[in-house]
């Protein structure tokens, strides 16, 4: 039975490969049934990256599209178009989501990504009149002596690479190796679950 069920939501995804909102729901609930695991797949990132050629961040995002797609329902039909559209209002709360959203389409302006990105942009610039207890707490400065000889180590070395005409060390290593350490930094960590 739950073989079938996969069966039918990895044919939602081949089928919709432009539907980002049925795409989305159906690795959503992949994911959260854990049914990857039908297939052999020990996590649902590998899944992912093998079955779909779709790699952790963008599955999350598709996922996070539906959910906020889901949020914005209520209001009505006029809802974003793709996936591009709706990153800027996923950093929002479920119903800051829905404020910002119908303001934006009471402005007229024409639905792109840009235009809701400045808009939401706007939206979230802080408030001049707050008290200076609202503000949220700079934590940049937090880091340890250990990381920041690591980091200062790693920039030497990119430097050195640069200097070389990146010779030794491809430019394109160098990225990938940063989108590596980007993952990890935004991952939940090494002992968390995978879902």
């Amino acid at each position: 039975m739950e073989k079938d069920r996969l069966t039918y939501l990895e044919n939602q995804i081949s089928s919709n490969q432009n539907r980002f909102r049925s795409i989305g729901k159906a690795l959503e609930e992949i994911r959260d049934r854990r049914l990857y695991k039908l297939t052999l797949f020990d996590t649902f990132e590998a899944y992912t990256k093998d079955r779909w050629d779709m790699g952790r961040a963008h599955a999350y995002r598709l996922i996070n599209a539906h959910k906020v797609i889901s949020h914005l329902s209520p209001i009505g039909d006029n809802l974003p178009a793709n996936e591009a559209q709706v990153r800027p209002l996923m950093k929002l709360t479920p119903t800051e989501q829905s404020t910002v959203w119908k303001k934006f389409l009471n402005t007229g302006m024409e639905k792109t990504a840009y235009n809701i990105k400045k808009f939401v942009m706007a939206f979230k610039k802080p408030d001049k009149n707050k008290s200076v207890d609202d503000k949220p707490v700079d934590l940049t400065k937090q880091i340890s002596k250990e990381y920041m000889e690591a980091v200062t180590t790693m920039l030497k070395q990119v430097q050195i690479a640069q200097n070389d005409h990146w010779q030794k060390t491809s430019r394109q290593a160098g990225l990938l190796w940063n989108s590596v350490i980007r993952e990890k930094i935004l991952s939940k960590g090494v002992n968390s679950d995978h879902r």
